[in-house]
């Protein structure tokens, strides 16, 4: 399929900043559709390339998304876990709320 393709091309595109706010906007929604879960698995795909760009809010705000919209993505959780590792001491307290409130809420046991 050329446009799932091009979509995907698109997506690589995205920096970390517009990854978390795309999940964001799709989590505050409620939007999850069968379409939107073929986008959220493409853009999983490109933010695991890219976790270590992450911020603490970019990467707490992501995975609040994935989270929210009951999105299972074990490989992303399993990246984000390493990533969150690296740069823990720069979460402020609500995002260390709400990353751990994603892992326990979608069953998924950082690694």
């Amino acid at each position: 399929n050329h446009g799932g393709n091009h979509g995907g091309n698109k997506l690589n595109t995205f920096n970390s900043q517009a990854i978390s706010n795309t999940v964001w906007a799709y989590a505050s929604m409620g939007h999850h559709t069968p379409t939107s879960k073929l986008f959220l698995d493409a853009l999983a795909t490109s933010a695991i390339s890219k976790l270590k760009l992450f911020n603490s809010q970019e990467l707490a705000i992501t995975l609040w998304g994935y989270t929210t919209l009951n999105h299972s993505s074990p490989e992303l959780f399993d990246t984000a876990s390493h990533q969150a590792m690296q740069i823990l001491s720069t979460f402020n307290s609500q995002e260390i709320a709400n990353t751990v409130w994603a892992y326990a809420t979608i069953g998924h046991s950082a690694t």
